[in-house]
């Protein structure tokens, strides 16, 4: 063998155009990345080429030394291993056809993915166009924000301070109405003790003066008096007054001629006085409430349940309605209930009853969502007030007889012109209405939500809200409009100073027990007792001034007690419960 010698160094010369060694750069890695594919192939080529050369020359010396001793099985075992690696050589040739086909693959997937990135290229720089224009309305967007963001914030500050001046002239204009509303009670409390105080003289002087009996006709008879019905002989009405006429005969001309002249200054007074005298002075004229002792008459009033039951000012008539759908009117006479008429017009039960002032117009409200009206000399109502979602709980009068105020199921209270029947005004008031009261310039309501809640009802503003431990099921106004009454579901009665709210009083019993959501508590006509139903059938009263039960009725209804009702002249107490049983209580 020849010994290798060495190679060449080559000559490192400086070419002048560098493009030329960028090309033979470019050349060379192509060359390197494609001849990598064909590095195997070229390589057992290789290897097999140099064996095929290896096997021709040992082939051929052995040939050329021992020609003569050739053997026929050394000629066949080359043909052998010739016919080995041609088979080998056509199995290297199927490797590179397959190879090349895998390689022709793999450009058309790069042509593909190339164009694919094309196309990726050409979608990403349309999509940051459509950001840079999205971004643009952003700002534009975030500019317009901001600005109403500023505009909110200075409305809002604008807003609190409105709001906070309209609450001082609030505070304010509620400070004046009770400041006035106290001048008008001062004044009517000097007026009233004004008018006592002549009357005990007038009283005084008459029975000061002895008079002979014999002297007074027989046919003198005492006239009939407001102050009771029952009140025809100069007995009875000695028994009702006995302080005032125990120093003088009771059938004396004077004394009557006195008291006659009391009730016709009375009477001529209620005719000439202001709206405010007539808003808070009766028509029925109550001294002195009798407390009821027992049952003088029952009867089943109704085909259903009775819900409510009120006796008109001058304690001549009594209504009641239930849920059978009609009001029915009944007269007092010798210690009975006689039946005088029937109300109609409703779709479905009467939830409550309101009697004006005069006497002759009644106001209820009924399940079927609406408020109906009537006047005594037509049984059909003359007019129906509707606009409520639900069943009407409670309907008022408002003091000036002209407008009436409703309160529903539906957490609203309506104010309505009874001129023109519509809706004036509605308030909203958050919680389901259970009952309502009326003063001059306020709405008095009890609610589910175990809150009574007092609204001016010029700007339909809450003014303030008093809560209790159960849910409100009724309200009533004292006769002087200073104490307001609420029964509940805690089975308690609460007595709210409408002076001091703050000041209360409870009035509870063992027993007493409020029936159902709808339980009416009302004032006696004077004003110095309360008096509600029970569950247990039983009707209890209760003394203001000591606090204490006074006495409790029962054994006469079977099943829970609705609604009661207490007569003007104080003589008189009705019940009603819900087996459609009215009982006629009375101190006899």
């Amino acid at each position: 063998m020849m010994a290798a010698t060495e190679p060449e160094k080559p000559v490192c010369r400086k070419s002048p155009e560098s493009w030329k060694r960028h090309i033979i750069r470019q050349l060379k890695s192509r060359d390197k990345a494609q001849k990598i594919l064909f590095q195997d192939v070229i390589r057992s080529y290789v290897n097999l080429l140099e064996r095929c050369t290896q096997k021709a020359f040992i082939t051929k010396g052995i040939l050329s030394a021992t020609r003569p001793l050739l053997l026929p099985s050394s000629e066949d075992s080359l043909k052998t291993a010739t016919g080995e690696l041609a088979y080998q050589v056509v199995e290297l040739r199927q490797e590179i056809k397959i190879k090349e086909a895998i390689l022709d693959k793999q450009h058309a997937r790069l042509n593909e993915l190339q164009d694919g990135l094309k196309a990726g290229q050409v979608e990403h720089s349309t999509l940051q166009t459509c950001v840079l224009e999205v971004q643009e309305r952003n700002q534009l967007l975030k500019r317009d924000y901001d600005t109403l963001l500023e505009c909110c914030q200075h409305m809002d500050a604008v807003y609190r301070k409105e709001k906070l001046h309209g609450s001082e002239l609030v505070e304010d204009m509620v400070r004046w109405k009770q400041q006035a509303a106290a001048r008008m009670n001062s004044r009517n409390e000097r007026r009233v003790r004004a008018r006592e105080a002549g009357r005990h003289k007038e009283l005084e002087v008459a029975a000061s003066k002895k008079l002979n009996i014999e002297e007074i006709p027989q046919s003198a008879s005492l006239p009939s008096s407001p102050l009771s019905p029952r009140s025809e002989t100069g007995e009875k009405v000695e028994r009702s007054h006995g302080r005032l006429f125990r120093s003088a005969s009771a059938s004396s001309p004077r004394i009557l001629g006195s008291i006659r002249d009391l009730f016709d200054k009375k009477r001529r007074g209620n005719s000439v006085c202001s709206l405010e005298e007539d808003l808070f002075t009766p028509l029925g004229i109550c001294l002195a409430a009798r407390v009821p002792a027992k049952a003088i008459y029952s009867l089943d009033a109704h085909e259903q349940g009775i819900n409510a039951v009120r006796f008109s000012p001058r304690s001549n008539l009594l209504a009641t309605g239930g849920t059978d759908r009609v009001i029915k009117l009944w007269d007092i006479k010798a210690g009975m209930l006689h039946n005088r008429g029937t109300l109609d017009g409703s779709n479905e039960g009467i939830t409550s009853i309101e009697f004006d002032s005069t006497g002759t117009r009644i106001l209820a409200a009924s399940y079927d969502k609406s408020a109906l009206f009537w006047r005594l000399d037509d049984c059909v109502p003359k007019f129906t007030l509707t606009g409520h979602s639900r069943k009407v709980t409670a309907a008022r009068f408002k003091c000036n007889l002209r407008q009436v105020v409703t309160g529903s199921a539906d957490r609203t209270v309506k104010i309505w012109d009874l001129q023109r029947t519509a809706c004036i005004q509605t308030i909203e008031v958050l919680s389901y209405c259970s009952d309502v009261v009326c003063s001059e310039y306020y709405i008095i309501s009890g609610h589910y939500d175990r809150k009574i809640r007092f609204w001016d009802s010029r700007a339909a503003s809450c003014t303030q809200e008093v809560p209790l431990q159960g849910k409100v099921t009724s309200l009533d106004i004292s006769p002087n409009h200073r104490e307001l009454l609420s029964c509940s579901r805690d089975e308690s009665l609460q007595l709210v100073d409408l002076r001091m709210s703050n000041t209360r009083m409870a009035f509870r019993a063992e027993g007493f027990k409020c029936g159902s959501d709808s339980t009416k508590a009302i004032f006696s006509p004077d004003g110095s007792y309360l008096v509600a139903g029970s569950a247990d059938g039983a009707v209890y009263v209760w003394n203001v001034s000591t606090g204490k039960l006074e006495t409790r009725l029962s054994d006469k209804h079977r099943c829970s007690v609705n609604a009661v009702a207490w007569s003007m002249s104080g003589e008189y107490v009705v019940s009603v419960d819900k087996s459609r049983r009215a009982i006629l209580w009375s101190d006899i």
